[in-house]
This record gives structure tokens, C-alpha cells and sequence, in this order.
């Protein structure tokens, strides 16, 4: 595989320039033939161009002519802006702070990635466009709602990617496809110029092959906004080289839900001896509060939410709405004031047993889905599994909570599976860390890339 700090350190020596990676990349993209990953390109030799562009004096930009792709629910100037809805579509004028913050790190983004409609679902199938390919096994889900970005890194065509994470579009899309997906604390990094989901729980996301090269991109976008009323002022922190000793926290065996996917839960046992091995204790928690929790953010108000995200559509044009997609969001107009208060206080409640479970642990270890399932299998099923893929993801941002999601396993019929690691807000090196010496002490190959992406040693040929 090749890393970000691997392009750049070839960029900065003249092995290669950044715009031949560029056309490297562009050519992965024609390898890879699916009409699914990207909902609009730039064109390749605009791209290429301002690869070119680069100079020496920014040779110590973090990002130096490293290749993006950036999910279409975020701004970039010149590419519309569709979350997966042509009638929705809207050309930008500038930049999202967060891509223009990509540039300024020397970063070239290559297309717009396609999604879940309006970012609703974990299953990638909720789109208008053909459904992006998984590059493990084309029959799996790509998982959502961040689909195309978490294809676009883990067949190779690209490092990095951006995503958005509101119920887990971050870190569902990351297991299915092998990689690793950072959800950052709250605020941390700014939406402003991101199509909202829930905005009060919305957060872009990054999916890499490896934590380090997350923690890098995250290094550069992350900061305080001014102008994005969410936004709040964190630090990053650092990553710790070797941690241990620390108390995890994983779910009561009894409370383990894998829906039947035994394989899975052998997994999941596999990855906590390894932890423990690593030298952390292994603490079971109870999942009541969490579980609890991720049941509020589909049955309560912040339905609501994604009402307003979608309002100009569902009010004027409801046809143009993927149907699954309709029927979830419609649903938010019909809450009541006295519901959302009371979800609310209930959610302060939860808030309340959850921060009791974290004064005793420093992080909690969860599988990031229980099982991935079959495009064939969803579509049949689509309310049901895809909720099923929630149950470890749905209670994170409720909880003001970050997570690095990493490989745990690869099957032998490439049937992927991979644990988070969770912490309290702020706490993001710390999850960044563990996950960081669980992913090095696995030995996993990340993504797809013995099939279809440039092996390191190629760099420079």
C-alpha cells in the first residue's frame, strides 16, 4: 500500500511529482470501472494542472499534492453539490472550511463521492446513481452513508477520503471496506459548508488506510470556526507511541449483538484478547444506556432535523427522494414540541449513566457493525438491517462521543469485520492511539489493495 506520509516524502525528495500521482490516480479511477464510487470528477488535467502548480516553498505543506475525494455532501467550489439528489443539486461558490482547509495543506481534490441520500442510512444502497462497489466482494454493501468515499480509499484510487458522520456514516462505511474511518469529537472540525443531516450532531469524518495517515489529515483540518455555530474550541493532542495499561471498557457478553453472525463474535473476542495482550484491562460494561440512546436518534426528534435538510425537496418535489429515504425523513414533520423536549430530557439522563461508565474506564471497545451484509440482503430488508448496522454506531454523537474505527479481521471469503474505539469528547488521541497500536499489532492489510491498488515499493517507478 502506499501512505500519505509515503506520496509526500516522494514529492518532497522528486521520486515523484505531484502531478504524476495525480494522473496515477486518474488512471486507478478508469482501472477500477465503477460507475458507482463518484458522483461528478474534476477534470483530469485541471487537476493535473494544479498539481503542477505546487511549489518548492510549500514543500512543507502536510499534504503535498496528496490525492482526496470528498463526499457530495460537501462543498467544493466548481463541482455541484447533490447529496445524492439531482433535484437537490446547487453549484458552490466556495469551498467548505474544511476543504478549502485540505488545499491549504497542499491537497488535491480529484471528484465528489457518491452517498446515502441526504447522509441517511449505513448500507450505501440509498442513491440514485448505480451503488458503489465494494472492492473486497462487489455482492457486500459498501456501506453508507458515506459509501463512495470509503470505496474511493479502500479499492486504491485514493489515501484519504472525507465523509460526514451522523449516525455512523463513518465508521460503517470504514469495516466494510477494510479501512479506517475517525469520527473527531464534536465541533472539532468545522461543517460549515456541509449539507446538513442532524446539524446539531453532524461531523466530517475521515477514512484512510492506516490511523496515522487519519490523524494526519485530521491535523489539518481540524479548528475552530468562527463561523460555524457549532464549531468548538479542542485541542487534537497527540498521539502516544506506545499506550498501555489503559482500562477498556467492551459490552457485556450477554448484551452482544451480532444477529446470528457467529464469525463475527469470534472476531470480537479475538480483537479483546489481543487488546489485553497489548497490555490494557478489559472491563465488561453495560450497553443498556448506549443501546438506549442510539434507539433516540431514529425514533425521536431528531427525525426533525433531517426534515429541515431536506424540507425544499420532500415540500416541493417528495418524487425526487430515493423512497427509503422519503419515508425515514417524512416522518420528522409530524413531532411535537413536547416529544422533542421529552427526548431531550431523557437524553440528559443517558448522558448522565454514560459519563458514570467513563469514569471507571478510559475508553469503550465496540464491534463497529455486527455483521455486514449483502446488497441482495438489504434491499430486500432495507429498515431493518440497516438499523441492525446502528447498534454500535447510533449512540456516539448523542453522547458527544469519538471513535476511531479500524480492521479487526479479514476473512478468508473477504468478509470484513473491525472494532472502534470509543472515548469521551476531547479524548481523540487517546482512541486515535489504541486504535493506532491495534491496527500496527494486527498486521492486516488495509482495504482491497493486494487486488487492485499500487503496491508502496512502486512508488518512484
Amino acid at each position: 500500500m502506499i501512505t500519505i506520509a509515503e506520496i509526500v516524502a516522494a514529492h518532497r525528495g522528486g521520486a515523484v511529482t505531484p502531478a504524476q500521482s495525480i494522473r496515477r490516480c486518474y488512471e486507478r479511477i478508469r482501472a477500477f470501472a465503477d460507475p458507482g464510487t463518484f458522483i461528478s470528477l474534476r477534470d483530469e488535467e485541471a487537476a493535473v494542472a494544479e498539481a503542477e502548480e505546487l511549489s518548492v516553498e510549500r514543500s512543507s505543506a502536510p499534504l503535498l499534492g496528496v490525492p482526496v475525494a470528498v463526499k457530495d455532501n460537501i462543498d467544493v467550489a466548481g463541482l455541484p453539490t447533490t447529496a445524492a439528489c439531482p433535484a437537490f443539486s446547487y453549484s458552490p461558490a466556495v469551498d467548505a472550511a474544511v476543504v478549502a482547509k485540505l488545499k491549504a495543506a497542499g491537497a488535491i481534490v480529484i471528484g465528489k463521492t457518491n452517498l446515502d441520500q441526504f447522509a441517511t442510512g449505513l448500507v450505501g444502497t440509498r442513491t440514485p446513481y448505480p451503488v458503489p462497489r465494494n472492492p473486497l466482494r462487489s455482492e457486500l454493501i459498501p456501506g453508507g452513508s458515506s459509501s463512495g468515499s470509503a470505496v474511493a480509499v479502500g479499492s486504491g484510487i485514493v489515501p484519504v477520503a472525507l465523509g460526514t458522520d451522523t449516525a455512523g456514516s463513518g465508521r460503517v462505511p470504514a469495516m466494510c471496506n477494510n479501512i479506517v474511518g475517525l469520527k473527531p469529537s464534536l465541533g472539532l472540525v468545522s461543517t460549515r459548508g456541509v449539507v446538513p443531516a442532524c446539524r446539531s450532531l453532524d461531523c466530517v469524518s475521515i477514512f484512510a488506510l492506516t490511523v496515522e495517515d487519519a490523524w494526519r489529515v485530521l491535523g489539518a483540518i481540524a479548528g475552530y470556526d468562527t463561523a460555524d455555530v457549532y464549531s468548538r474550541v479542542r485541542s487534537v493532542g497527540a498521539l502516544e507511541r506506545l499506550p498501555s495499561g489503559r482500562r477498556l471498557g467492551a459490552p457485556r457478553a450477554a448484551q452482544r449483538l451480532f444477529f446470528d453472525d457467529e464469525r463475527a463474535a469470534a472476531h470480537f473476542d479475538q480483537a479483546l484478547a489481543r487488546l489485553a495482550e497489548l497490555g490494557h484491562a478489559i472491563t465488561e460494561v453495560d450497553m443498556a444506556p448506549f443501546y438506549e440512546t442510539a434507539r433516540l436518534l431514529y425514533e425521536g426528534p431528531w427525525l426533525a432535523e433531517r426534515y429541515i435538510a431536506a424540507r425544499r425537496i420532500i415540500e416541493n418535489n417528495p418524487a425526487a427522494l430515493h423512497p427509503i429515504t422519503r419515508q425515514i425523513i417524512a416522518s420528522g414533520a409530524a413531532l411535537r414540541a413536547t416529544e422533542v423536549f421529552e427526548a431531550f430530557y431523557r437524553l440528559e439522563a443517558l448522558r448522565k449513566l454514560a459519563a458514570e461508565t467513563f469514569a471507571h474506564i478510559d475508553a469503550l471497545v465496540c464491534p463497529t457493525a455486527p455483521t455486514v451484509y449483502t446488497v441482495e440482503q438489504v434491499l430486500a430488508d432495507p429498515i431493518a438491517l440497516n438499523s441492525r448496522l446502528g447498534t454500535y454506531t447510533n449512540f456516539v454523537n448523542l453522547l458527544d462521543l469519538c471513535g476511531v474505527a479500524v480492521p479487526a479481521a479479514l476473512s478468508a471469503d473477504a468478509t470484513p469485520f473491525g472494532i472502534t474505539i470509543l472515548a469521551p469528547a476531547g479524548a481523540d488521541a487517546l482512541a486515535a492511539s489504541i486504535a493506532r497500536q491495534f491496527q500496527v499489532d494486527t498486521g492486516l492489510c488495509p482495504g482491497a489493495f493486494m487486488k487492485t491498488a499500487l503496491r508502496a515499493d512502486t512508488v518512484g517507478d
